[in-house]
């Protein structure tokens, strides 16, 4: 499995912890997966989808090189108040996150990330939202 992909694996497995039980505001049920889906093939909610998407290299002396990944996170939620659920549930991936800044992503060969960090979140401000007709 390549690095990308395993950072991709240790982020969702540390977000499947998300549930009213461990404290959370969302009961996720270990519903967090390492690949994309889009709005109208998704059953369950709520749920997360995590992506790697572009990476930059920066070299530096020494042979030491910085690689900086970035994550898409696709968070659907459904009710309701389906604003609140998603605020809220945003609010508990802002918390694993903040939990886990280093993520050990392969124990084997003690490869860890140095820092994550959370540089947008972007909603559809309720445009998916389904029509009452």
């Amino acid at each position: 499995m390549s690095r990308r992909a395993s950072i991709v694996k240790a982020l969702v497995e540390k977000l499947k912890v998300i549930s009213t039980d461990a404290g959370y505001k969302t009961d996720l049920a270990e519903a967090a997966f390492p690949f994309l889906k889009f709005w109208d093939e998704v059953n369950n909610f709520p749920s997360i989808y995590c992506t790697a998407g572009s990476e930059a290299r920066e070299y530096m002396p020494s042979n030491f090189t910085w690689g900086f990944l970035g994550l898409s996170l696709k968070v659907y939620c459904k009710g309701d108040d389906s604003q609140q659920l998603l605020e809220n549930l945003l609010e508990d991936i802002e918390t694993v996150i903040d939990a886990n800044r280093v993520l050990i992503y392969d124990s084997t060969n003690g490869y860890e990330t140095t820092e994550i960090l959370i540089t947008s979140i972007t909603t559809d401000e309720g445009l998916l939202v389904p029509s009452l007709s």
